[in-house]
């Protein structure tokens, strides 16, 4: 099972230890598109800061981070895991698993940036701004730049088994399963069931569906699970307590499609 995430845009203050090694992150096969990036990114952020803070689409309490994105060849790195800490990673848990639980977390997760295209959880890198969908100046959109990129490393990173693509729509731009590996893919959504004036009816749920999200990969994780299609995916889903119904089943040009109903957020 490999689970696709997004990033979060809550990082930690700084990083620590040894700064970044670009050639000892997985996937070898991004390394000369993310020193691309990187160079771009650092080049913007060392020019002028209010250029750069446009170009970011950074608020006026975020400036910093331009200077800290100037620093980032040589700032202190900590693994991808500990990085990211918003929403859907504070649900997921990674600190409070078992050893066992998170090397399963280390083989099976993948989180896509604009910045490194697709990482571990254990890379390390040092906390960072640049979203997939800025323009930098030198590159245009960074979701067609790692579209080009990632479409001939991500399949064999896919292996033959389930894809649980969990990204927001800005990063599942940044690559898409095709064919065959389309069929083994499901996407999520999250819906909130309700009774209004004794009918009940649903909606989708847009901020709490992130920790529900991490929550059920959480349970996942945890359970030792390890579906290998996406009809085993909703059995595993099924006995760990969750609510889900197929609302597409998929076929060589598109993935299932789920949705795990629930009826209270938080």
């Amino acid at each position: 099972m490999l689970v696709l995430l997004p990033p979060s845009e809550g990082k930690a203050a700084s990083g620590a230890g040894v700064p970044l090694a670009l050639d000892e992150l997985s996937l070898p096969g991004l390394s000369a598109a993310r020193e691309t990036v990187l160079n771009a990114l650092v080049e913007l952020c060392s020019g002028d800061a209010d250029t750069a803070q446009e170009v970011l689409g950074l608020s006026k309490g975020l400036r910093g981070e331009v200077a800290r994105n100037a620093e980032l060849r040589t700032a202190g790195a900590l693994p991808a895991g500990e990085v990211y800490t918003g929403v859907l990673f504070d649900a997921l848990g990674l600190a409070k698993m078992d050893e066992a639980a998170y090397r399963r977390a280390e083989r099976s997760l993948l989180v896509f940036s604009g910045l490194w295209g697709a990482l571990r959880i254990g890379d390390r890198i040092p906390p960072y701004r640049c979203s997939m969908g800025v323009k930098l100046p030198s590159l245009g959109a960074l979701g067609a730049y790692w579209r080009r990129e990632m479409a001939s490393v991500l399949p064999s990173a896919a292996g033959d088994g389930l894809v649980l693509d969990l990204r927001s729509s800005a990063y599942a731009a940044a690559w898409k399963p095709a064919g065959e590996l389309a069929a083994r893919t499901a996407t999520m959504r999250v819906l909130q069931e309700r009774e209004v004036d004794g009918v009940l009816k649903r909606s989708v749920v847009s901020h709490f569906n992130k920790a529900t999200k991490g929550r059920l990969v959480k349970d996942l994780l945890n359970a030792e699970a390890e579906p290998g299609s996406p009809g085993e995916l909703v059995d595993a889903l099924l006995g760990l307590g969750y609510r889900v119904e197929v609302s597409l089943q998929g076929s060589a040009r598109k993935p299932w499609q789920l949705d795990v109903v629930v009826t209270d957020v938080h």
